[in-house]
Parts: structure tokens; C-alpha cells; sequence
């Protein structure tokens, strides 16, 4: 039982934002609200295993179910009980409130805001996002969502993908602050980002940068001019969408490489960024490429793409001339990050599949070791699917 109280009922109705105590634990905590009114609510302190923690127990004042003083020091009775019982308090409330997983109050918010949104896109990449992206904290109860949580669902997309890194972080703050007003959770948000998140994560690259790659719905239309462009410039572009391939990758691929019966595309691990061979699905568009400037019989170590110069493979240069005659500010590497945002916004792949199809070294060498496969049939699957994307079959 807690001992002497320290409150009375009319220092309860205080407008200075901190914390009153009652003794042994309990406390009234009051904040402001961004709209400037102060809210009120019952908190009991602790400390268990070594750490400071801390229980709500309801609101005072206004609310669907308020809490008074004396039913707050019955709450806070319970706590100190289960506590001497060697309990976790949190744990006990947890499982008699019974309290809902991330993944069904993110379904319980898109639903709530959904009919406010009037752009289908807008409602279909939210959707993905808390059904997709979000799969591996779906399941974890809402109020046991933490920093560490929110950084695994970000680091894989963070530099590769800023905008869409972007983008998802702040709709998983906004599904947890959903959750915060319903009193499921409590605490700093953990997907907040000035003074946290942003501070946690590298630095991404400016919009100026970000710009130079081409926004992913603005392909179909692009590839219906790139079909039309010829030469070794427009092959050599077609192919490196096609494969989502590094432009120098590319531009030096001799025709030793290319299997066009199995329809493989294999780099060598000197040619790789990342020194490992590196297997690439070629879909029926990629060959088509490859056949329409393939020469009768092509010596192994001449180059697919041939430059100016005899014996040479296509300049950077050249490459990028051609694109200048569609596009003023795209750049060929930039493809890459139209590939990676259209994966990651239009399709439910699995993420270690779209960086295992840019040729990307993911997680640590233990990380590494484990998985050593390069899931290449699902790679075949999404870059069939990507071809359709961007050749306006699907």
C-alpha cells in the first residue's frame, strides 16, 4: 500500500505542464497539446531490472473514461502489488487490455483516412506501405514499437530510395501517433524525425540529386520515345533499364557474357563494383535488344555496344548524349533509383530481392554468409515484370 498522499482534488486542475506526484510512484502528469490545451493523465513510475519505466493509467478530467484521484491510488495499489510480486506491471496490462497489433492499427488508420484521400496512387502507395514495406513490425503489439524497429523498416531504402525512405517514415509516425491518441501507447514517438530518426540515419543525398533520376511513372511514356532512338546509344539505354545494370556495366559488356539461350547476362567479378560475379535474368525485351544489333558472329571479346573509336566500347560521353536528346535533366545511372522507387512503391517484392537486382552488398559479412543465394529466379520474375512496367504492358 503506498504511503502518506501529497495530493488534494484542487491541485489537480493546474495549468503548469509537469509532473505532481501523490507519493510512492504516482503521478499527474500535465502537457500542452499542439492545439494549446492542456491534457492531463495518470502515470505510475517504477523501476525494474535496472531500468526506469513507467505505466499510464488513464486520463483526468474530460474523456470517455476518466480517471479520479481515488481511482488513480486504487491503479496505482494494483501496480505496487503485482511489483512486490515480482510482476512487470506493463506486461499485466498489456495482456488484459489486449492490446492491437502495428499491423491492425495501421489497417484501422488507412481505413479512417482513406476517404479523405482523392488520388488513387496516394491511397495505393500508402496501402503497400503499411500492408508491404511494414510486413516485418506488423505483427509486434503497437505499443511495443521502438527506435529499432522503425530503423530496420528504413535502412534498406534510406539512401537508396530517399524520397520513398521519406515518405515512409512519416506515415509510420503517423500511424503511431494514430495509436497514441487512442491511448494504445504512450512516450516520444519513435519514428519521429528532427532531433531522432534524422539523427540516426546518414544524411541523404539533396532533391537536386534525387531529381536527376527519372520519376518511375514517367517511364512508359519515356521508353515509347527511347524506342525510336537508334544507334548503339538508344540499344545501350534500352538495355541498361532493361537490367537495371550500373552504365558502365553496361557499355563494356563484351558478348562472352551474354548466354541468350538461358537468357543470362553473367559480369565478372573484376567488372563488378562490389568484385563478385554478378548474374543478371535477361527478359525477352532485353534480348530483343541484344538480337537487333547482334552481328553474324560476333567474336567473344568484341563489345555489345560499339563507340566511334574501332575496338572501343560506347563512351560515358555518348551515352549520355543520347539521353540528352530525350530527357534535359536525367542521367543514365539515375535509372537505377527510377528501378529501386518503382520496386519499392508499385510492387510487393521483398526488398533484399530489388538490391540483390542492383548488385548490392546488403547486411554484414555474418549477414553475408548466411544467405548465400542470389535469389535470381525471383529476380527473372521481377525483371519480366519491370520490362512489362516499362515497355506500357502492364
Amino acid at each position: 500500500m503506498a504511503g502518506k498522499h501529497r495530493l488534494k482534488v484542487t491541485q489537480l486542475t493546474t495549468k503548469a505542464p509537469g509532473m505532481l506526484s501523490d507519493g510512492d510512484g504516482l503521478y499527474l502528469r500535465t502537457t500542452k497539446t499542439k492545439a494549446g490545451n492542456l491534457a492531463r493523465s495518470w502515470v505510475f513510475v517504477f523501476h525494474q531490472h535496472g531500468r526506469r519505466r513507467e505505466i499510464g493509467l488513464g486520463a483526468y478530467g474530460s474523456g470517455a473514461a476518466p480517471v479520479s484521484l481515488a481511482l488513480a491510488r486504487q491503479k496505482a495499489d494494483q501496480v505496487r502489488d503485482q511489483l512486490a510480486n515480482r510482476l512487470d506491471p506493463i506486461a499485466e496490462k498489456r495482456k488484459a487490455a489486449g492490446i492491437p497489433t502495428f499491423g491492425a492499427v495501421a489497417d484501422e488508420f488507412f481505413e479512417a483516412k482513406k476517404p479523405g484521400w482523392s488520388n488513387a496512387n496516394h491511397v495505393r502507395q500508402w496501402e503497400r506501405t503499411l500492408t508491404v514495406v511494414c510486413k516485418p513490425i506488423r505483427a509486434k503489439p503497437v505499443d511495443q514499437i521502438n527506435t529499432e524497429d522503425v530503423l530496420s523498416i528504413l535502412r534498406p531504402i534510406w539512401l537508396e530510395t530517399p524520397e520513398v525512405g521519406r515518405r515512409v517514415r512519416v506515415r509510420i509516425e503517423s500511424v503511431l501517433e494514430y495509436a497514441k491518441s487512442k491511448e494504445l501507447r504512450s512516450g516520444d514517438n519513435p519514428a519521429r524525425g528532427k532531433g531522432h530518426i534524422f539523427d540516426l540515419l546518414a544524411k541523404q543525398s539533396d532533391t537536386k540529386k534525387h531529381l536527376d533520376a527519372l520519376p518511375y511513372a514517367e517511364m512508359p511514356d519515356f521508353w515509347s520515345k527511347l524506342v525510336n532512338l537508334g544507334g548503339s546509344g538508344g540499344a545501350a539505354l534500352r538495355f541498361a533499364i532493361l537490367t537495371a545494370a550500373r552504365p558502365g556495366e553496361a557499355r563494356e559488356a563484351p558478348w562472352s557474357e551474354i548466354d541468350l539461350k538461358n537468357k543470362v547476362w553473367t559480369v565478372p567479378a573484376e567488372r563488378m563494383k562490389e568484385k563478385r560475379l554478378h548474374r543478371v535474368p535477361l527478359t525477352d525485351e532485353a534480348v530483343a535488344v541484344l538480337q537487333a544489333i547482334r552481328p553474324e558472329k560476333p567474336k567473344p571479346n568484341d563489345f555489345i555496344f560499339l563507340g566511334q573509336r574501332k575496338g572501343r566500347p560506347l563512351s560515358d560521353m555518348t551515352l549520355t548524349k543520347a539521353l540528352r536528346r530525350l530527357h534535359d535533366t536525367a542521367t543514365v545511372h539515375g535509372f537505377r533509383s527510377t528501378f529501386r522507387d518503382w520496386v519499392a512503391e508499385e510492387t510487393d517484392v521483398d526488398g533484399m530481392v530489388a538490391e540483390a537486382a542492383l548488385s548490392h552488398l546488403v547486411g554484414d559479412e555474418t549477414e553475408r554468409a548466411y544467405r548465400r543465394g542470389d535469389a535470381f529466379k525471383k529476380r527473372r520474375k521481377l525483371m519480366e515484370t519491370w520490362a512489362a512496367y516499362c515497355t506500357g504492358q502492364k
